[in-house]
């Protein structure tokens, strides 16, 4: 469905902006009076963060996340000592030192400078502003609570950063192994079976199970490398094709949440960032239908995306949000309990700040127990490697020994 960006008058006489889905123009200024809004402009929107970051020089696609963590605390300190938005950005730009968040930071000077609203320069450069970035910023500029939304912000993209590392770090090593075991076997397959295979069969010895899977693989690996080669790549080139489809993300991701060790993990940090992020839109006023469709973007697996989606839909037939979050999967008890006595009580956005602290610490836990499982995997893995090859040459070799004596 097509995107378009507004702005408009609030029934407070303020000026606003956004971004409305509809099918025509005519649509969106009637989904906007619908919500009380004059709009004054309605425009298409052009694309986002890809169109004009790409014009200075094609490589300006992401920024880092501690890059990024560093221009949100400063760009949060500057807006609440009442900078003038113009001289934040310009401020911003001379500072940092990362290339292409500078070039970000002009464009976005320039847009607001002929009359472009935050969040609508915001929403131009999408290729470096994640989609839960803009709507955040759009959130805490319609409701004036810019400073304190930017603060969770700064803490959600520090956290997942903080995981991330914790999760690239904890792998690091057991890749390392597992390279070093592939080329072992490469190197035990094709060099060392083969010459006591010679060994053996002129002796006349009969080669045992282990042994004659060996020389299959051998046999294989020499003769239809290349046909071998060709399906690998093919193989990873379709898989490739289908995770970009959403059946093929939604299989992936749904896989992954099944997994042990890795399952359990997604499932807590997607819990997190649902109740950081909801939690937020709550506390600023932003209806609850929008604040599903910027976590059906933003929350990292498709799988918990089509829940989403399911929970909307029943939201629009007028039910509230803890019994659909009932029906859905992947939601423990915990949540939907707290979401529930958030709703009684009025008092949803602190219970949500409580959910997500106690699912980053589960986060924190479930990274360590898969850092301490590893090494036992790794273990088993490899004691299979080598109890297969020593089969493989020693048991002939007992065998030879007896026909010696």
């Amino acid at each position: 469905m097509p995107t378009f960006v507004y702005q408009a008058i609030n029934e407070n006489g303020n000026k606003v902006s956004g971004v409305v889905d509809a099918e025509t123009a005519a649509l969106a200024q009637g989904t906007l009076n619908d919500r009380g809004l004059i709009p004054t402009s309605v425009k298409p929107h052009r694309g986002g963060g890809g169109g004009r970051t790409a014009k200075r020089g094609g490589i300006f696609t992401a920024v880092k996340a501690p890059d990024l963590i560093l221009f949100t605390k400063q760009f949060q300190t500057m807006i609440r000592s009442g900078v003038p938005m113009l001289q934040i950005l310009q401020v911003l730009e001379q500072q940092t030192e990362n290339k292409k968040l500078k070039a970000v930071l002009s464009d976005m000077h320039e847009e607001i400078k002929r009359g472009a609203g935050l969040h609508e320069a915001f929403l131009r450069h999408t290729a470096v502003f994640s989609p839960l970035y803009c709507s955040m910023i759009q959130a805490g500029e319609a409701t004036g609570s810019l400073p304190e939304v930017l603060e969770r912000l700064i803490y959600i993209i520090d956290h997942e950063h903080k995981v991330r590392s914790d999760i690239r770090s904890a792998l690091q090593y057991p890749i390392i192994v597992v390279i070093f075991l592939v080329i072992a076997f490469f190197v035990l397959l094709t060099f060392v079976v083969p010459q006591f295979v010679k060994i053996f069969q002129s002796a006349g010895v009969a080669l045992p199970l282990p042994t004659r899977i060996c020389m299959f693989m051998y046999e294989s690996l020499v003769n239809y490398w290349h046909v071998m080669l060709a399906g690998l790549a093919a193989g990873i080139a379709a898989l490739a094709y289908y995770f970009k489809t959403e059946q093929g993300q939604y299989a992936r991701d749904t896989a992954l949440l099944k997994m042990p060790l890795i399952g359990p993990l997604f499932v807590k940090a997607a819990m997190s960032r649902f109740a950081s992020i909801f939690s937020i839109f709550q506390a600023s006023g932003v209806p609850i239908l929008r604040a599903l469709a910027v976590l059906t973007k933003t929350i990292g697996n498709a799988g918990i995306s089509r829940e989403f989606n399911k929970i909307s839909n029943h939201l629009e037939q007028g039910r509230g949000i803890a019994g659909p979050l009932k029906t859905a999967r992947y939601f423990p008890p915990m949540v939907i309990n707290m979401v529930a006595i958030g709703e009684e009580t009025g008092n949803l956005d602190d219970l949500l700040r409580a959910v997500s602290a106690h699912y980053d610490t589960e986060v924190e836990y479930a990274v360590k127990k898969l850092s301490d499982s590893i090494g036992p995997l790794l273990t088993l893995g490899l004691a299979a490697i080598v109890g297969f090859f020593a089969f493989a040459i020693f048991l002939p070799m007992w065998d030879l020994t007896k026909i010696l004596r």
